[in-house]
C-alpha cells in the first residue's frame, strides 16, 4: 500500500521528470563558432608559446570574431594532457588572460586525445540541462615546452635536501651523491605511452592494423591523401575561417605536398624493421589551441543567432587497453548510427581522427567486418563501409597536426563547416584515445 506521502513524492518526482524532458526537448545544443590557432610542428614557430599563450589567444579570438563581452559567457572549459604544474586549470588562468570576468567559472579537464570533446560534451550537458546557455570549450597542447622531472631516485634527494641543509654544505653534498649514478642524472620527460600496457601507442597501433589486414600500402596512400587534401583545402582557402593569426601568421606549417614514392621510402619507426608505421603515416607532435562557442538553441533565437550546426548526439566509449587501445571508434559509430535510426549512406560528412594511418583504416575495416560486428557490437550484419571520398576531405591529423588537447574542437568546427560547403545534412566525427577511450559524435547541420 502506498502511503499519502510517498504518493505524493512519486507524484512530484513524475512531474518534475516530466518538466525536465520537455525543457530538454525544446533546447538544443547549437555550435554557433569554432576557431583555431594555426597548428605548428613542436619545436618551431611556438617554441616560446605556453598552454597559457595558445589558450588565452584563442578565447579572445573567440570572444572578438563573435562581438561578445566575456561576462556573456556562463563557463570555460578546457582540455589540455600534458599538464604544466603552475597553470594545471589553464582553463581558468587562460579565462582571466581573455579578459573573461573573474566571476566566470573555469576548469579544465583530461580525457588524452579526446579532452576538448570532453570539454564540448561536459558544456552541452550543462545547456540541456538548463544549467548554462552560453559555454566556451576546447582545448590546447604544447610540445615544444613539456614539464621534464629529475629521475625518482634524484627527485627524492632533492625533496629531501632541506632537512639536511642545516647541517651545512658537505652534508648537503654527502646526502646528494651518496649512491649517486649516471643514469639518475637523466631527465624524464612526458612519455606517450600507456600506463597500465607501457605500450607505446604506435606499437598498439601497429598491432591493431596488422590484425585487421592492413597493409602498408593502404597506409601510406593515405596518409599521402591527408596531406594532398590538406595542401588542396589550404590553397583553396577553405581552412581560413576556422584559423586565427598568431603573431601575424595563419599557417599549419605540417601541411605540403607528398608524393606516395617518398612516402613508401620511410622505415618503420615502432615495430622494427617489419612493422608498417612511418614517421609519415604517423601523426606528428604538434602545438596549438582550438575552441568552440556552443549556446542553447533558445539563447539563439533570443539573440537572433543562426548557428552553424547542432550538436545532435555524442558517445564515449571504452575498449580493452591492452588489445583495442585504439579501435573506439569502431564502437562510437555504430552506437550513434543505431541510436538515431541512421546509417552509413545517411552520413554526409566524415572526420575521423588520424592518430596513424593504420588506426583509421583498421576502424573502418572493423565496421566493415561481419565477424566484427556480430562478435563486439552484437549486430545481425556488418555497419558498413566509411565512403572515403567523404572522409577527411580537407585533411586530418596526418597533415595538420595533432595537438593532443584541441584536435577534438579542430574536427567538431571541420566538420560543421563541409556540412555547410557540401551542402550536407549529418556529419559524424570520431576520435580514438588512449587507455581504450573514444568518442563519437553526430552533427546536424543547422
Amino acid at each position: 500500500m502506498i502511503t499519502n506521502v510517498l504518493a505524493t513524492k512519486l507524484l512530484k518526482r513524475a512531474f518534475s521528470s516530466s518538466s525536465t524532458s520537455l525543457k530538454a526537448a525544446e533546447r538544443r545544443v547549437a555550435i554557433v563558432d569554432g576557431v583555431r590557432t594555426p597548428f605548428k610542428l613542436s619545436g618551431t614557430d611556438f617554441n616560446d608559446m605556453a598552454v597559457y599563450d595558445l589558450s588565452r589567444t584563442i578565447m579572445k579570438s573567440v570572444l572578438d570574431r563573435n562581438v561578445m563581452d566575456g561576462s556573456e559567457i556562463d563557463n570555460v572549459i578546457w582540455g589540455n594532457v600534458i599538464q604544466e604544474v603552475t597553470t594545471s586549470n589553464v582553463a581558468r588562468e587562460a579565462a582571466l588572460g581573455a579578459g573573461i570576468p573573474k566571476n566566470i567559472p573555469a576548469h579544465t579537464v583530461t580525457m588524452a586525445c579526446i579532452s576538448s570533446n570532453q570539454a564540448i560534451a561536459s558544456g552541452a550537458e550543462k545547456i540541456l540541462s538548463g544549467r548554462a546557455d552560453i559555454i566556451l570549450a576546447g582545448g590546447v597542447e604544447t610540445f615544444s615546452d613539456v614539464p621534464i622531472r629529475f629521475q625518482k631516485s634524484l627527485r627524492q634527494k632533492l625533496i629531501a635536501t632541506p632537512k639536511i641543509m642545516k647541517k651545512g654544505p658537505v652534508a648537503v653534498i654527502q646526502h646528494l651523491t651518496k649512491g649517486l649514478k649516471m643514469a639518475d642524472l637523466a631527465p624524464e620527460a612526458p612519455a606517450i605511452k600507456n600506463f597500465l600496457t607501457q605500450e607505446v601507442m604506435g606499437h598498439s597501433s601497429d598491432r591493431l592494423a596488422q590484425r585487421f589486414g592492413v597493409t602498408r600500402q593502404e597506409q601510406d596512400e593515405f596518409a599521402v591523401a591527408s596531406h594532398n587534401n590538406a595542401y588542396t583545402a589550404t590553397a583553396e582557402g577553405m581552412l581560413e575561417s576556422q584559423i586565427a593569426a598568431v603573431k601575424g601568421d595563419k599557417t599549419d606549417n605540417g601541411i605540403r605536398e607528398v608524393k606516395y614514392e617518398d612516402m613508401s621510402r620511410l622505415k618503420p619507426v615502432f615495430i622494427k624493421p617489419h612493422g608498417t608505421h612511418t614517421p609519415g603515416n604517423s601523426s606528428f607532435l604538434t602545438d596549438g589551441a582550438a575552441a568552440n562557442l556552443i549556446m542553447s538553441s533558445t539563447k539563439c533565437d533570443e539573440l537572433n543567432i543562426t548557428p552553424m550546426a547542432y550538436l545532435k548526439d555524442w558517445t564515449f566509449q571504452a575498449v580493452d587497453p591492452f588489445e583495442d587501445l585504439l579501435l573506439g571508434p569502431a564502437f562510437c559509430i555504430p552506437k550513434l548510427l543505431k541510436d538515431n535510426g541512421l546509417t552509413m549512406a545517411d552520413i554526409d560528412v566524415w572526420e575521423i581522427h588520424e592518430a596513424f594511418a593504420g588506426q583509421v583504416l583498421a576502424n573502418i575495416k572493423a565496421m566493415d567486418s561481419t565477424t566484427f560486428s556480430t562478435d563486439s557490437l552484437g549486430w545481425d550484419q556488418k555497419v558498413g563501409c566509411v565512403d572515403m571520398t567523404k572522409l577527411n576531405s580537407w585533411g586530418g591529423s596526418l597533415a595538420i597536426g595533432h595537438p593532443f588537447g584541441a584536435t577534438g574542437s579542430r574536427i567538431t568546427t571541420n566538420a560543421c563547416n563541409r556540412l555547410h560547403r557540401e551542402d550536407g545534412k549529418y556529419a559524424i566525427i570520431a576520435a580514438c584515445a588512449d587507455s581504450g577511450l573514444a568518442y563519437g559524435g553526430l552533427i546536424e547541420r543547422a
